[in-house]
């Protein structure tokens, strides 16, 4: 069994380095891993339905979708997660057994975790660990995303959907009262502290041999990246079908926007409101159908035209905010 360093914080990466281990290793595998800021969202999950876009997009917070289920979490240098991809002998499902060296590992620093409901592990009631799994021809990914010295304010910020009403057919996230393990710790320790004596724990118990990603892995763990984790086709676009509608008062009018996505594209749009305008708003919806509900490509359409001439004295950023919510 391999223990795999990784000492990359790119949330595109880390989740590329998982497929790329459950594919092309025969070898059972533990990881430890950090990301920097990033939302995480599940495989059967709409991307825009779980966040605050315009929140994580100010602050510079990346968004990725996992291969796995589960709801959306957020990531920072305060979370470790961890990776076991091993043989699966009927072991989807069975988090009781994938949750115990964690579990027994934070005996060792005297707190009492429980395994609660299907996937979460939690101190005292409160949640600080969530697990999600999948299945790769004969073998079984497992991870968990331990909260050790999370930002909770900015975990909250992000994961909040204030205005824009999307209804989809995705997966909901399940709101928990969260915690982190250095509010239960005797002796105060850093997250890279934390991790290391996790890794001596894990490497005891099982045996572990190391391992370090070669060139070779690391150019096919970046291709993944270039070609699915790192784009928006993969983190939104694969997003199931969903209804979007957004409104905002601005002091020129009311605007109001009614969308149907399929496959990421703006199926059908409806722009409506008190506002004035000299050319017929149709002409607007027709040129944004089929484009994609993306920043990128409505800015390219707004560039192309005068949205003064649509809605009055509206400014393509006052346009952005109510058609991405």
């Amino acid at each position: 069994m391999l223990f795999v360093h990784n000492d990359c914080n790119r949330p595109e990466f880390n989740l590329a380095s998982e497929e790329y281990l459950l594919r092309s290793f025969k070898k059972e595998i533990i990881m430890l891993w950090r990301n920097k800021k990033a939302v995480i969202v599940g495989c059967n999950q709409n991307t825009l339905s779980e966040i605050d876009y315009n929140f994580i997009n100010k602050n510079g917070i990346s968004v990725v979708r996992r291969q796995t289920g589960g709801g959306a979490v957020f990531h920072d240098m305060g979370n470790i997660n961890y990776t076991y991809i091993t043989k699966n002998n009927n072991s989807l499902g069975d988090y009781k057994t994938f949750t115990k060296d964690l579990r027994d590992f934070l005996k060792t620093l005297n707190i009492t975790a429980e395994l609660s409901g299907r996937n979460d592990i939690l101190i005292n009631g409160s949640k600080f660990c969530g697990n999600a799994q999948s299945v790769y021809k004969d073998l079984i990914i497992h991870h968990g995303c331990i909260m050790f010295d999370t930002d909770i304010s900015v975990l909250s910020d992000c994961l909040k959907v204030k205005k824009a009403k999307i209804e989809s057919k995705g997966i909901k996230s399940v709101s928990s009262r969260v915690t982190n393990i250095t509010e239960h710790l005797d002796k105060k320790i850093t997250p890279e502290e934390f991790m290391l004596l996790f890794e001596n724990f894990l490497k005891d118990r099982y045996n572990l041999e190391d391992y370090y990603f070669t060139k070779d892995d690391l150019n096919a763990i970046n291709k993944l990246v270039e070609t699915k984790y790192g784009t928006w086709e993969w983190n939104f676009g694969s997003s199931p079908d969903y209804s979007f509608k957004q409104f905002k008062k601005f002091q020129y009018g009311l605007v109001e926007i009614g969308m149907e996505i399929v496959n990421g594209n703006i199926n059908d749009i409806k722009i409506s409101g008190d506002f004035f305008g000299k050319n017929d708003i149709k002409l607007l919806e027709e040129t944004l159908k089929n484009k994609k509900h993306k920043k990128e490509d409505i800015l390219a359409v707004l560039n192309k035209i005068n949205l003064d001439d649509f809605i009055k004295n509206a400014t393509n950023e006052d346009f952005l905010s109510v058609i991405l919510g």
